[in-house]
C-alpha cells in the first residue's frame, strides 16, 4: 500500500509563488480482495517491471523484421535509424515517466488522456492502444509458426498458432506474479540470448568462421548505404527511410512498461528506475544487436525476408542466415529455440497489455462494465476478449505467412506510432495545464531534462513517421493493399476520437479545470516518506 498527496492550489496563488496543502490518503487500488473485484493488485515487483518491457519488446522487431531494414537499407543506414529511433523512445518514456510517477493510474494510457485533454480523446487512445496489441499478439504467433517451418516446413503454420495460443492464454488467466516471473525469466533468457548473439556475429566477423575474416567487407559492397525503390541518392535516401519505418516497429513495446505501474508496488521507486534501465537496455540490445547484424550479413542475401516474397522460414531471421553462412551446425536450431521463446514471450505480453486497456476503458465507462470485473485481481473478460484476437493469425491458412506477417508488421507500427502521439500530446497538455494552474515542475518526483523541448520534437518527427509510412505504395505504380495497411490505422483512430465526441458531446478539458490535483505523488512526500515521516 502507499500513499498519495493532493496539492490544493490556492485560489489566490500565482504560477511564480503557488500554495500547495498537502492531504495524505491511503491508496485504494488493492481494496475488494473477492470475488467480483473491479480492482487490480499490485503484485508486480521492482524487478518483474524493471524487465517487463524487455521481455515485450524484444521479439520479432529485432530478430526477424530486421532482415527487412537491412535488405531495404543496408548496415549503414539500418544502425543509424535505429539509433534516431531510440532517441525518440527515450524522449516518450521520460515523458510518460513524468505524469506517471506524479499520477499512478491504473486505468492506462487512455486514463491520462481521457483526464488531462478529452473524454474523446481518451477512448482513441484505448481502443487505438487495444487494437495495436491484438494485431501484434496475431503477429508473433504468425512468428511463431514461422520459427517452427524451419523445422517442420510442411505443417501449416496455423497448427503452431492455435498451439501456442493456448499456452500463452492459460498464462495470462494465472494470477499476475505468475506473469510477472514467467516475463522475468523470458527476459533472462532474451538478455543472455541477445548477448550471446552479439558476441557469436563478432567473432564470425573477426574471421571465426569458414568464411575467414570479415570485417567490414558487407559495408562496402553491396554498400553501407543501398538503394532502395529508386536509383543514387534518392533511393538511399528512401532506403534510410524505409530503416526508420522498421525500427519503429522494433521498438514499438518500449513504452508497454506503462501499462504495468497500475500494478507497480512503490510506484515513485519503481516508474523512474524501469524508463531509466529499459532504454539503455533496449539501446543496447537493438543498436548493438543491429552493428554486429550489419557486420556478418549481406543486406543483398536472398533469404532474408525481404529479399524474396517466398522467403517463409525461420532462417529468415537475419541472425540465423548469420549462422547458417558461417558453416556453424547445430546452433541454428538452438538459436531457433531461443526465438522461439522471444515470440512467445512478447504474444504473451500482448495479451497482458491489450486486456489491461480494455479494462482501464471499462473503467472509465468506455467499455462495457462486464471488462472491469476481475476475479483473483485477474480482469477474466478483458484476458478472453484480448486473447480472441490471436484467430486473426488464422490469415495465414490463405496466405503466405511472410505476406501476413508483413501486413501485420506495417498495421501494427502505425498504431504504436500513434499510440506514441497520445502519450506525448497528452504530456504536452499535462505541462500547460501545470504552467496554468500554478504548479511548480519543483514539485514532481521525476523529471526529465528540457522534458517540453524534447516531447515537441518527438512529436514532430514521430508524426512525420506516420505521414510517410506507406510511401512505397506511391512509388513506380500505387499499390492499394500497401497503401490501406499502412493507413487505415489513422482513419480507425480518428473514427474512434470523432464518433465517441458526437455521440457523447464531450469537451476538451480546460487547462483551469484539469483535474492534477487528485491521487497524486509529490517529491516533498517522497523525501518525506524516505526520512520515516508519515
Amino acid at each position: 500500500m502507499f500513499f498519495e498527496k493532493k496539492i490544493n492550489p490556492s485560489p489566490h496563488s500565482s504560477p511564480a509563488n503557488n500554495d500547495i496543502d498537502i492531504e495524505v490518503a491511503p491508496h485504494t487500488a488493492n481494496t475488494n480482495n473477492g470475488d467480483g473485484q473491479t480492482s487490480l493488485k499490485r503484485g508486480l515487483k521492482s524487478r518483474h517491471v524493471g524487465m517487463f518491457s524487455i521481455a515485450g519488446a524484444i521479439g520479432t522487431g529485432l530478430l526477424i523484421s530486421s532482415g527487412t531494414a537491412l535488405s531495404r537499407g543496408g548496415p549503414g543506414s539500418m544502425l543509424i535509424a535505429y539509433s534516431f529511433v531510440g532517441v525518440l523512445v527515450l524522449n516518450i518514456m521520460s515523458a510518460l515517466g513524468e505524469m506517471a510517477v506524479f499520477m499512478p493510474m491504473d486505468k492506462g494510457f487512455g486514463g491520462y488522456a481521457s483526464r488531462l485533454v478529452d473524454p474523446a480523446f481518451g477512448f482513441a487512445t484505448g481502443m487505438n492502444y487495444f487494437l495495436k496489441y491484438v494485431v501484434l499478439l496475431a503477429n508473433n504467433l504468425t512468428a511463431s509458426g514461422i520459427i517452427m517451418q524451419y523445422w517442420l516446413p510442411n505443417v501449416n503454420v496455423a497448427v503452431w498458432v492455435v498451439s501456442f495460443a493456448v499456452v500463452v492464454i492459460i498464462i495470462n488467466f494465472m494470477p499476475v506474479q505468475y506473469f510477472g516471473e514467467t516475463e522475468f525469466v523470458a527476459a533472462c533468457i532474451k538478455t543472455v540470448t541477445i548477448v550471446g548473439l552479439m558476441i557469436l556475429c563478432l567473432v564470425i566477423d573477426l574471421g571465426g568462421s569458414s568464411q575467414g575474416r570479415i570485417g567490414f567487407r558487407y559495408w562496402n559492397h553491396p554498400g553501407a548505404f543501398k538503394e532502395y525503390l529508386e536509383p543514387d541518392s534518392t533511393g538511399r535516401f528512401l532506403g534510410f527511410w524505409a530503416c526508420v519505418t522498421n525500427a519503429s516497429f522494433a521498438y514499438m513495446g518500449s513504452e508497454m512498461v506503462g501499462m504495468t505501474f497500475g500494478e507497480a508496488s512503490q510506484p515513485w521507486k519503481t516508474i523512474p528506475k524501469a524508463i531509466s534501465a529499459t532504454f539503455w537496455r533496449i539501446t543496447f540490445f537493438y543498436v548493438g544487436g543491429v552493428f554486429c547484424l550489419g557486420l556478418v550479413v549481406s543486406s543483398s542475401n536472398d533469404r532474408l525476408i525481404d529479399a524474396t516474397k517466398a522467403s517463409t522460414g525461420a532462417g529468415a531471421s537475419p541472425f540465423v542466415v548469420a549462422i547458417m553462412d558461417s558453416g556453424i551446425a547445430v546452433l541454428p536450431h538452438i538459436i531457433n529455440g531461443c526465438l522461439l521463446v522471444f515470440v512467445l514471450s512478447a504474444a504473451n505480453t500482448d495479451i497482458y497489455v491489450a486486456s489491461r486497456t480494455l479494462y482501464g476503458l471499462a473503467k472509465d465507462s468506455y467499455a462495457p462494465s462486464l471488462f472491469k470485473f476481475t476475479k483473483r485481481s485477474i480482469p477474466i473478460f478483458s484476458v478472453a476478449a484480448a486473447a480472441a484476437f490471436f484467430l486473426l493469425a488464422l490469415l495465414n491458412i490463405n496466405s503466405g505467412s511472410a505476406v501476413v506477417f508483413g501486413y501485420l508488421v506495417s498495421l501494427s507500427t502505425i498504431l504504436g506510432l500513434l499510440n506514441w502521439v497520445s502519450i506525448l500530446v497528452t504530456y504536452l497538455f499535462f505541462q500547460k495545464g501545470m504552467r496554468v494552474q500554478g504548479i511548480r515542475r519543483e514539485v514532481l518526483p521525476f523529471t526529465g531534462h528540457l522534458q517540453v523541448t524534447r516531447a515537441r520534437i518527438t512529436l514532430f518527427f514521430t508524426v512525420l513517421i506516420i505521414l510517410t509510412s506507406g510511401f512505397s505504395s506511391f512509388v513506380h505504380k500505387f499499390d492499394p493493399i500497401t497503401f490501406v495497411v499502412n493507413y487505415v490505422g489513422i482513419v480507425l483512430y480518428v473514427f474512434w476520437f470523432v464518433s465517441y465526441k458526437f455521440i457523447r458531446q464531450t469537451k476538451f478539458v480546460g487547462f483551469c479545470e484539469m483535474d492534477i490535483t487528485t491521487n497524486i505523488v509529490t517529491k516533498q512526500y517522497v523525501e518525506e516518506l524516505e526520512r520515516g515521516i508519515s
